[in-house]
C-alpha cells in the first residue's frame, strides 16, 4: 500500500480544460491513473510509464505503476489500492517553441517573452520522439520549474528511411518498418516511401496517414 499522499495531473483529460481551472477540486480513483501522468509523492515528480489494473480472484483489486522520476531518472513500482484516492495539482501552461537538443537537454522558448527553458529526456520521456525544431507546443509548468510538454494529438513527421514501396500497392494488412526524422520507428503500409510525410498519433506512436 502507497503511505505517501499523490497529486497528479492527467494530460490527456478529455475534457480540454487548462490545469489552472482544476485547483483542488477533484480527485480520482487509482483505478483511473493513465500512462503520462505527473504525480508527485513526497517532494518527487514522477511520470506514469506504465500501469496494470489486476484483480486476483476474490481479492481486492489494486493497480500496479511503473514510475520515473523526472529529476533523478530513477524508476520504481507502486502498488495501489483500487479505491486509493487521488488529489490532482495543477500545473501552469505556457506556450513555447522548441529551438534545439543538446545532449540529454531539449531547450524551448517562450514566444512572448524570448525566456528559454530546458527539459531533460527523462522528464519527457517518449514525447522526444514527436519534437521538430520550431514546433509550438505546450510546456508545462510546477511552479517555475519546467516538467513536461503536452502534445498535439498528431504531428506530421518525414520518413528517413523505409523500405521501397510496391508500385500499385494500396492499403492493407501488410506493414513495413519506418524510420521518421525523429528516430521514432513506425509500422506503414507497404505504399509508403522514404521522403513521404506522414501523419503519427502522439499518444499511441501508430501511424495515421500520409500528411
Amino acid at each position: 500500500m502507497l503511505a505517501q499522499r499523490c497529486v497528479c495531473y492527467d494530460p490527456w483529460d478529455p475534457r480540454g480544460l487548462k490545469p489552472a481551472l482544476y485547483g483542488h477540486m477533484a480527485s480520482i480513483q487509482a483505478t483511473r491513473l493513465k500512462k503520462g501522468m505527473l504525480v508527485k509523492m513526497g517532494e518527487d515528480l514522477l511520470r506514469v510509464l506504465e500501469l496494470q489494473h489486476v484483480t486476483p480472484g476474490n481479492l481486492r483489486g489494486f493497480v500496479r505503476v511503473k514510475l520515473r522520476n523526472i529529476r533523478s531518472g530513477t524508476l520504481s513500482d507502486q502498488k495501489l489500492r483500487s479505491e486509493d484516492s487521488i488529489e490532482r495539482a495543477t500545473l501552469d501552461e505556457r506556450e513555447m517553441q522548441y529551438l534545439y537538443r543538446d545532449g540529454d537537454d531539449y531547450y524551448f522558448m517562450d514566444t512572448s517573452t524570448y525566456e528559454q527553458v530546458h527539459i531533460t529526456s527523462e522528464a519527457l520521456g517518449e514525447s522526444v520522439n514527436y519534437l521538430k525544431p520550431e514546433m509550438t507546443i505546450q510546456v508545462e509548468f510546477y511552479g517555475t520549474e519546467p516538467v513536461g510538454i503536452e502534445l498535439p494529438q498528431t504531428v506530421d513527421l518525414k520518413v528517413l528511411d523505409t523500405v521501397p514501396g510496391i508500385k500499385g500497392a494500396t492499403a492493407s494488412a501488410q506493414v513495413k518498418p519506418a524510420t521518421l526524422e525523429t528516430g521514432l520507428v513506425v509500422q506503414v503500409p507497404p505504399f509508403v516511401n522514404t521522403g513521404d510525410v506522414v501523419r503519427v498519433n502522439t499518444e499511441t506512436g501508430e501511424y495515421l496517414s500520409r500528411a
